[in-house]
């Protein structure tokens, strides 16, 4: 009886370490998101989206597990539309400079450029070829090791699991 008792003692535990991991990035998702429509095609945006994501991963969750954020288009179902912009958390680091010389670097290194911040659509007016206001997702890859030594009761990929949230908003408008 107590074998059976810890393994389902220590999959309530894993289990809520695992759901707090993906509650934790949904809501990074959603608040970088947010950001990314705020800042429009401002310089630097991305910097700043990079910072909310960082910001939001707390503990338990571990901001060291994100693999990498995307930047994309988005439909307004919150499917992606074309290349996403994708930064890797283990590739390095992107340094932004702003208006009178406050610099930010964040620990995410440009993979791919696919929706560079020039590109984003944030001018009530339009943009070309009639493109209105964009809606911008991010979209955040983390990867949940085990806590808990369940693996070794049940069985399982010894790396974890990984998994993604996105989450997509209209850019504020520009008059």
């Amino acid at each position: 009886m107590f074998p059976l008792f810890l393994t389902v003692m220590l999959g309530i535990i894993e289990f809520g370490f695992a759901f707090n991991a993906v509650l934790a990035v949904n809501f990074a998702s959603r608040n970088a998101a947010l950001t990314a429509a705020e800042g429009g095609d401002g310089e630097g945006t991305d910097c700043l989206v990079l910072r909310a994501v960082e910001s939001d991963i707390t503990a338990p969750a571990d901001r060291a597990r994100i693999g990498h954020v995307d930047i994309f288009r988005s439909d307004k179902n919150g499917d992606q539309i074309g290349d996403a912009t994708v930064y890797a958390r283990s590739e390095g680091s992107t340094t932004c400079t702003y208006a009178g010389g406050t610099t930010v670097t964040v620990p995410y290194a440009l993979v791919q450029d696919g929706y560079p911040v020039a590109d984003r659509c944030n001018t009530l007016a339009g943009c070309e070829a009639g493109r209105t206001l964009d809606l911008v997702g991010v979209r955040i890859t983390y990867t949940h090791v085990w806590v808990t030594p369940l693996r070794n009761f049940v069985g399982g990929n010894p790396g974890g699991f990984t998994f993604d949230r996105s989450n997509a908003t209209r850019m504020e408008p520009v008059l």
